[in-house]
């Protein structure tokens, strides 16, 4: 009633509708005082940026924003003012649909607005449908795109074969990959280290991967053999972008393992080729030195005999020399050639990241300490397990510093978490990625190492993979983009958590607006959860 009050009055002549301001003249927020970097690249500035509707609508020197009246004005004297960061390997999205964890606290304190779920090849259509409903209904902290992934469809169609598909289970695939297209994916992913896409061949991949190209997808991969055959592995997935006419994504890159050290060089020199062919090849990375983590126990895989005992008892069984043998046969093979961590990795990409009962041994590779010992390599992990009692903790693949450095300067490579669902009330063993990798690159890569700038910092998180992506009207401060903005403190943004305590939250972060709708402010959750569902925008 009172806006159409207002309509009219502004249609009266004279004095007194000249100082009534138009409706269309109302932002819903104005920032001051920020320094903008928006995401190009190009140096930061000083300016004001005014929002409506969820949209950008003004970005001015400072003050050009002082006459406009606002619902709510922000003031950002000495903060950075940029584009929302977009996570584009996250594993945070199965979490959304509970209503109270819908929020996505640890990534919204890193400052991110948008997730991009179903990596590793882990969704089919029937699993992006629950996805997108629980969006539609209640939204979420963060907006969501989705990959549409091989291993849910192979294995919808297929099971756990170990076999190459017949020409009607193909067929069947392909449908289910255009079905993903048509629900908005932005691409494909694999999971080639995982099963059932492990049992897949390369020329499978691609007849899949080809399905997307007509809808500009793209192509992301959690590459095959990471460690035994690195470079191989890599070289296959920049094969089946080209050759299904796709731009392909090497994700969570790293030179994992002792016998890798290095070779992480090879890799940029193999990326920089392909995109000297045209091909549009990129990388994401989080900038750590350890891939996924877990219990020592958790590498131990039991045959399938002892698997089901009720009551079994590791430690007795490893204890029985006959018993220690066969599980390490299973774990070191897996059951029936199917997945085993010591088997993808190995004990060369192994390092303990925690044990509460022995800090000496705190940094050490497994190979490492088996060959100082004398001991085979799964007596030694039998050894370590049986003279513990907490959880000793692992990296599944130790990375060199050095080679992570290398990595994280490439123009063409993004920052991506490859983190879980984190809140203030977690406290699990998991990885310090899932809290603290944004403000890690901000804070200590780009502030104190100055490995880059903090506007390359940002571009890798914002502009670069939007572009890549589809999201065109996403990552740039700019009039006409969406209203995904974080405000950070440039001096303190820093990450928080550690091995041991792999949940704390980052710090720094003030200010997150998605869709222009505040979910952080003053550092406080707000409670709203304005996310969406995106789709590709090519």
């Amino acid at each position: 009633m009172r806006r159409s009050w207002l309509v009219a009055l502004a249609l009266l002549p004279g004095v007194l509708t000249a100082q009534i301001p138009r409706l269309a003249d109302s932002l819903d927020v104005v920032i001051t005082g920020a320094r903008i970097i928006d995401g190009s690249g190009r140096p930061g500035h000083a300016g004001d940026v005014g929002i409506r509707l969820g949209w950008i609508t003004n970005v001015t020197r400072p003050g050009g924003l002082a006459g406009r009246p606002a619902r709510q004005r922000i003031a950002a004297g000495g903060l950075v003012l940029a584009p929302g960061f977009i996570d584009v390997h996250s594993h945070t999205v199965d979490e959304l649909g509970a209503p109270e964890r819908r929020f996505n606290e640890g990534v919204v304190r890193q400052g991110v607005t948008t997730v991009l779920g179903g990596p590793d090849g882990g969704y089919g259509p029937a699993e992006m449908k629950p996805v997108i409903e629980s969006l539609t209904r209640q939204g979420a902290g963060t907006n969501v795109a989705l990959y549409v992934g091989h291993n849910a469809v192979r294995a919808a169609v297929m099971q756990l074969a170990q076999r190459a598909p017949t020409a009607e289970e193909l067929t069947r695939m392909k449908a289910l990959v255009r079905e993903g297209m048509e629900l908005g994916a932005v691409g494909l992913s694999t999971g080639l280290m995982y099963e059932p896409g492990m049992f897949s061949e390369t020329d499978e991949v691609v007849e899949l991967a080809r399905e997307v190209a007509p809808y500009r997808g793209i192509y992301d991969s959690h590459v095959r053999d990471p460690v035994k055959r690195f470079l191989w592995s890599d070289q296959e997935c920049l094969a089946i972008g080209e050759r299904a006419g796709i731009a392909p994504k090497i994700g969570h890159e790293k030179a994992v393992g002792l016998e890798n050290a290095g070779k992480i060089r090879d890799v940029i020199a193999m990326v920089n080729a392909a995109r000297m062919r045209g091909v549009d090849a990129v990388s994401d990375q989080y900038p750590y030195d350890g891939a996924a983590t877990s219990a020592l126990t958790d590498i131990v895989v039991l045959p399938r005999d002892l698997k089901g005992q009720a009551g079994f008892d590791l430690k007795a069984a490893l204890r029985d020399p006959a018993l220690r043998e066969r599980i390490k046969v299973s774990s070191e093979n897996g059951l029936d050639g199917g997945f085993a961590w010591l088997k993808a990795t190995g004990y060369t990409s192994m390092r303990i990241t925690t044990s509460p009962e022995n800090a000496a041994l705190v940094g050490k590779y497994l190979s490492e300490l088996a060959d100082g010992r004398k001991v085979g390599r799964f007596d030694l992990v039998a050894d370590l397990i049986l003279g513990s009692t907490k959880p000793i903790g692992i990296t599944l693949g130790a990375i060199k510093e050095q080679d992570v450095r290398d990595l994280l300067v490439q123009p063409w490579n993004m920052i991506a978490s490859d983190g879980g669902y984190a809140d203030a009330r977690t406290d699990a063993m998991g990885h310090p990625r899932s809290t603290g990798t944004f403000p890690r690159v901000l804070g200590h890569y780009a502030r104190d190492v100055k490995l880059f700038t903090l506007e390359e910092a940002v571009r890798k998180m914002t502009s670069l993979p939007a572009d890549w992506i589809g999201l065109r009207d996403r990552g740039r401060v700019a009039e006409g983009q969406a209203a995904d903005l974080v405000i950070f403190d440039p001096r303190t943004i820093a990450d928080q958590s550690t091995w041991e305590k792999p949940s704390a939250m980052a710090v720094g972060v003030r200010d997150v607006f998605v869709n222009g709708q505040p979910v952080l402010r003053n550092g406080e959750l707000t409670g709203k959860s304005p996310g969406r569902y995106l789709r590709a925008r090519r």
